[in-house]
């Protein structure tokens, strides 16, 4: 499969313009993908990759359609990278399909008072459990990323979340203590879940609670609460890192933020709802 680059360059017209446009978009896309997965070196190596082929193309053109070869082999050393990429970041793009089939995207119908309630029901549970030395882990959705592949590992609830509901599951003669509670709003919406492994090197403190938490924030934008069973630590982790020596201030914190209830989160809220309504007063749509 060869390209004449060198003659393609120079007829630059509105095509090529267009093409352009396509190349920088996904470069873009890819950029903003890697930093979020905080793998810049599967980035590196596709681009690389890419450059080299493009270089080979180049200068077979220059020396007269020489470097046959090297040409054939870059030309499936880049569709290795693409296959490659696409393996490890199965997950990723599965997520990403179901997000796009899906019509509308998940929405809590919650009040921030019911959110208020739900915190306070987990930094209760949560500290039960941690006094006690009960392992927990739960992983609090607010944004619908835990799909049906991960809830239907665990038995389904839909039950109003409570402290005690929260140490009954969590009780080690209780059938679903070993998996993952998952959280939308006010409600378990399943427990006993089993969740991917990072594959990461964690500390060696850390056991397989810590790195399934660790593991399922890699592949989604959720808050996962881990409580030690062998040292009663509660730790929280978001986009694959980990805050260990919880207090229940600092936990209160994080989960109001990830439920949008954080002092911050409100203060924004109500900027930009004054925002719009300043804008439609403008517009002359308020006398």
């Amino acid at each position: 499969m060869t390209f004449d680059f060198a003659k393609y360059a120079n007829g630059i017209d509105l095509y090529f313009i267009i093409d352009m446009v396509v190349l920088v978009t996904v470069f873009a896309i890819m950029l903003s993908f890697f930093i979020y997965k905080r793998n810049m070196k599967v980035f590196f190596l596709l681009i690389l990759g890419a450059v080299l082929d493009v270089l080979v193309n180049v200068l077979s053109e220059l020396l007269g359609g020489k470097l046959a070869i090297a040409k054939y082999v870059m030309h499936f050393v880049v569709i290795f990278d693409i296959v490659a990429a696409c393996v490890v970041y199965q997950n990723d793009l599965k997520n990403l399909f179901q997000k796009v089939s899906t019509a509308k995207g998940f929405e809590t119908h919650n009040s921030d008072d019911e959110l208020r309630d739900a915190t306070a029901e987990i930094l209760t549970a949560c500290q039960d459990m941690a006094k006690n030395d009960v392992g927990a882990i739960i992983i609090i959705d607010t944004a619908g990323d835990i799909h049906d592949n991960i809830l239907d590992t665990g038995t389904r609830l839909n039950a109003t979340l409570s402290a005690p509901l929260f140490e009954s599951i969590f009780n080690t003669k209780a059938p679903l203590h070993d998996g993952a509670v998952i959280v939308r709003g006010n409600k378990i919406i399943a427990a006993g879940c089993f969740l991917t492994l990072t594959q990461r090197n964690v500390n060696k403190e850390m056991g397989t609670r810590h790195r399934a938490a660790i593991g399922i924030t890699e592949d989604t934008d959720v808050l996962s609460i881990v409580v030690s069973e062998e040292t009663g630590i509660i730790s929280v982790v978001k986009h694959g890192e980990i805050k260990r020596y919880m207090t229940m201030d600092k936990l209160k914190d994080e989960i109001e933020e990830a439920y949008g209830i954080s002092p911050t989160a409100i203060a924004l809220r109500e900027a930009h709802s004054n925002r719009r309504i300043g804008k439609i007063r403008r517009n002359g749509r308020f006398k």
